[in-house]
């Protein structure tokens, strides 16, 4: 499966010593992860989250009056999320031999969309930008194009997770704005329920885009750990939200973001980096780094030893192990409902790589 595997990783796949599965056998079982996982996510959103971003607010209703500061948020909102089709088309290219992956990004850039079209109302309704206004900056901005921020598909595949947790992150404190609760004194007095909703709904989606590229993630460090324990590292040193290169004006925005109390470098340590590594199981940068640091130390497979011996002690391997057995049970109840467990069931399969001392996580 080149098209989602790391390029590099393809080339230097070592010797496959007996009674461990091949990197063929394992690339299958994440294969058949995805496409389970992508028919389960399909379902659901179309029954709990199929919302219209025209007909679902009472855009009439929307608060003329707000503030200077929350109308530059608004269109920062909007101009990252008219990328939507950059984003989509270049990630289903990276993983187009991927049945599950190449599917759901179709999936999840239809969704993206309707966030697009739902900040564009939301600066339209406000009143304070008129719609020659929103059209010359549409130009503007498809004018350039995204792309994607690593070559291969695991390190887009990790960068997506913590880019959907921020970007959830950014619309849960604009709803806390909207609703008035907010803690700046400049902020303080804004109400507007139709914003607060439109957030709301948003905010839902992405966490819901979140959880689907955790799932991935789990099945990539299950299978293969140190590789994507490395794309964890390699990501966090580098991330900066998608089109901070291309949105006019970025750094106005992203410090009345930052000012208002909606997202800023604390905010992604505590908020975005913190909550992935713990449901990654990972204790820490520091102990990701060290981890990866004594792996590299460890004499390699022609040296008499895995390299991955020392990986272990990096993160919780019983608690990522449980977690992709619960996806499994997930994908498997779906398939019984439908049918596909009598025809093409999903199965799940140890690894046997992971040194085993005794009860795991995965036994609770």
């Amino acid at each position: 499966m080149a098209d989602v595997m790391p390029p590099n990783m393809l080339n230097e796949r070592p010797r496959t010593p007996a009674g461990l599965l091949s990197n063929r056998e394992k690339d299958r079982l994440i294969e058949r992860g995805f496409l389970g996982l992508y028919r389960w996510y399909t379902a659901r959103s179309q029954e709990t989250r199929n919302w219209n971003p025209d007909r679902s607010f009472d855009w009439r209703s929307l608060n003329k009056n707000l503030p200077p500061e929350v109308i530059t948020v608004l269109e920062g909102f909007f101009a990252v999320e008219q990328y939507a089709p950059d984003f989509t088309s270049n990630l289903v290219h990276l993983v187009r031999r991927s049945h599950g992956r190449s599917h759901f990004q179709l999936r999840w850039g239809s969704e993206e969309e309707k966030h697009a079209d739902a900040w564009e109302n939301a600066v339209l309704f406000s009143g304070q930008r008129s719609p020659q206004w929103v059209e010359e900056y549409k130009d503007r901005l498809k004018s350039q194009t995204w792309e994607l921020p690593f070559p291969d598909a695991i390190h887009n595949l990790v960068y997506t997770v913590f880019q959907e947790r921020a970007t959830q992150l950014n619309y849960l404190n604009m709803m806390k704005i909207a609703q008035g609760r907010s803690e700046k004194p400049h902020l303080k007095g804004v109400s507007d329920p139709v914003l607060a909703k439109v957030a709301q709904t948003i905010a839902v989606d992405e966490a819901a885009h979140y959880n689907f590229f955790l799932e991935g993630v789990r099945m990539y460090l299950y299978y293969y750990p140190e590789q994507t324990l490395r794309a964890i590292k390699n990501v966090i040193s580098q991330f900066s939200m998608p089109a901070a290169q291309l949105v006019p004006n970025w750094e106005h925005f992203f410090e009345t973001v930052y000012r208002a109390g909606i997202y800023g470098p604390r905010d992604f340590q505590r908020d975005v980096m913190q909550v992935a590594f713990r449901n990654l199981g990972i204790e820490s940068r520091k102990a990701l780094e060290e981890g990866i640091r004594k792996t590299r130390e460890v004499p390699d497979f022609d040296g008499g030893n895995f390299k991955t011996t020392a990986i272990w002690d990096t993160f919780d391997y019983g608690a990522v192990e449980g977690d992709v057995r619960r996806l499994h049970v997930k994908i498997q109840d779906y398939e019984k409902e439908i049918g596909f467990d009598a025809i093409d069931p999903t199965e799940f399969i140890e690894n046997p790589e992971v040194p085993r001392t005794g009860s795991s996580a995965a036994d609770d």
